[in-house]
């Protein structure tokens, strides 16, 4: 009996091998690591995974924004090398030549010996001159090429936004891969000034699906606003590593390599990225439940706008930096193709810190308030810039200014998301593609017109001129403190009950409960209280819900 209890509990010892067997026979056999089974498991069980979003966003920004700085050192260069086939930039020597005495020319002139510069000298000096005089008129070319790209973008983010609510966001995803792709190979091979534009202008297209549908895709896949805000940072990380890697990559692919290698690097990163969209992503159609908000009523809220507005002022230094500051080391510095290439490098660096630095410590202190003192930080830097004699000298302010570009970037976008969500509704298509005009604007603004304003006003005052406008807008971002819901609840005390009071819109979630007994009671005193009280001569009960902005948003009427 008591063998027939242990068999049945599986505790003797011929029973435990017998079982064993039993299992082995009734449960799936598991594919081997490393088979094919085993990897399309694996590809089945990541899929619709958040951080895999995460990852495929952060790389389309890497790569895109690769693409979009790679060509700062190249390009000027080039455009130059290709106008002056037997007189390239490089052949030019840094130094005037030294001259034996013999080749100085002395003539007699009013009975007094006048020995004049010889020829060599000459030469070089009038040649440095009239190179001077190209590379001055180049900016302007070299501006409007960088501009185009964003241009095109600041166009094809109003179609690309609302066609996201119509299709859902892999479908735009995918296809700004393949253009970004088709673009790429246009940079590689292509050897003219209208051809190399071509090139710039269609990497906007392909820009407006990746940015406006990754950002969107994260905003919808983390709804905690501090989540999303963590997330965010680190897409804008993969963005911050593509402009770092940029310009050193380019610069010294260019001048070890050739023109070409480059951009064939990129095309093969890109293809291996379009690919992971494919087998992960599986771009498809997805229709929106939820009626998203207009377009116009985005562009009409001001709080939107001046979130937006933002990120147009922080990026619009760097951008007039883009075309002009290498062009202005070449003349000023001698700089090399590798010098003008890392001379973006501190920006960059401090960018990616600045992104996932502020990413959740902005909604620690208030985005607004990181973004206001980012704002202030750019213009300073912008100020110190004109001040290099070296290489060196550029080191700190660039290094400031990208740092200070991350805070606004890291704070403001999460920031438009969550005013959609307590002033609209959740779908982010829309807003996306306004954050993605307004950083297009900056970069569009920017290089058109620094090739203008160097010619009139000079590299320096250039820089002067938009340190001035961060300074005047820095403070508009204090209404972004306390921004309002789009309705305030109103209820009746009488209408409480005594299990909790419920609110379903504004900062708070819609399943979140209050309690009565927790409900603060307040006399009114019949003004607007600190943005957030609102009363009109009865007594009152608040309900506070915290911001992320550092304020207190939701009161309830009672």
């Amino acid at each position: 009996m008591q063998a027939t209890v242990s068999e049945g509990n599986g505790q003797g010892p011929n029973s435990s091998s017998s079982s064993t067997g039993h299992n082995h026979s009734s449960s799936p056999k598991l594919p081997p690591p490393g088979s094919w089974a085993s990897l399309k498991a694996n590809v089945i069980r990541w899929r619709g995974s958040r951080k895999l979003v995460l990852v495929i966003v952060a790389i389309a920004l890497l790569l895109d924004n690769m693409l979009l700085t790679v060509v700062v050192p190249i390009i000027p260069e080039f455009l130059y090398d290709i106008r002056h086939p037997d007189a390239p930039l490089a052949s030019f020597p840094k130094t005037p030549p030294t001259t034996p005495c013999e080749k100085e020319v002395t003539t007699p002139y009013n009975g007094i010996d006048v020995t004049t510069q010889g020829y060599d000298n000459a030469s070089w000096y009038a040649e440095r001159e009239e190179r001077h005089k190209e590379l001055v008129e180049e900016t302007v070319e070299v501006g409007l090429m960088f501009a185009s790209k964003a241009f095109v973008q600041l166009l094809a983010n109003p179609i690309v936004g609302p066609l996201t609510h119509k299709i859902g966001y892999s479908i735009p995803m995918f296809a700004g891969f393949v253009i970004m792709f088709i673009s790429t190979l246009i940079f590689a091979f292509g050897r003219t000034y209208s051809v190399l534009f071509l090139a710039r202008a269609l990497q906007g297209i392909g820009s407006s699906c990746s940015s406006v549908s990754g950002m969107g895709m994260l905003a919808d896949r983390y709804t905690d606003d501090k989540e999303r805000g963590n997330a965010m940072g680190i897409a804008l990380g993969g963005l911050a590593l593509g402009v770092l890697i940029g310009p050193p990559f380019g610069g010294i692919m260019y001048e070890f390599v050739g023109k070409s290698a480059p951009f064939l690097v990129l095309s093969a990163l890109a293809l291996g990225d379009g690919l992971l969209q494919l087998i992960m992503l599986q771009p498809s159609v997805v229709i929106e439940e939820s009626d998203p908000p207009s377009l116009k009523a985005l562009v009409t809220d001001p709080y939107i706008i001046i979130a937006a507005g933002a990120i147009t002022f922080a990026n619009m230094g760097i951008a007039m930096l883009e075309p002009s500051l290498p062009i202005w080391m070449m003349d000023n510095m001698g700089a090399s193709r590798w010098e003008q290439g890392v001379t973006f490098l501190p920006a960059s660096i401090s960018y990616l810190i600045g992104t996932n630095l502020f990413g959740p410590l902005g909604h620690r202190i208030g985005r607004w308030l990181a973004a206001l003192l980012g704002l202030v930080i750019i213009g300073l830097c912008l100020l110190c810039i004109p001040m290099a004699t070296s290489i060196n000298h550029l080191i700190l302010p660039n290094a400031g200014l990208g740092f200070a570009i991350g805070m606004v970037d890291s704070c403001m976008m999460p920031e438009l998301g969550y005013l959609v969500d307590i002033r609209h509704s959740a779908v982010y298509g829309s807003v996306y593609a306004i954050g993605d005009v307004a950083f297009c604007l900056g970069f569009a603004i920017g290089p058109a017109l620094s090739g203008t304003l160097v010619n009139t006003i000079g590299f320096e005052w250039m820089l002067v001129g938009i340190s001035i406008l961060c300074f005047a807008y820095a403070p508009l971002l204090t209404f972004l403190r306390a921004p309002p819901t789009k309705e305030e609840k109103k209820v009746s005390i009488n209408g409480i009950d005594n299990a909790g009071l419920s609110l379903e819109s504004g900062p708070c979630s819609s399943s979140q409960t209050i309690d009565p007994s927790s409900i603060e009671k307040s006399p009114s005193n019949g003004k607007l209280t600190n943005g957030t009280g609102y009363t009109n001569g009865a007594a009152e009960t608040a309900v506070h819900c915290p911001s992320p902005n550092g304020g207190e948003h939701f009161v309830t009427k009672l």
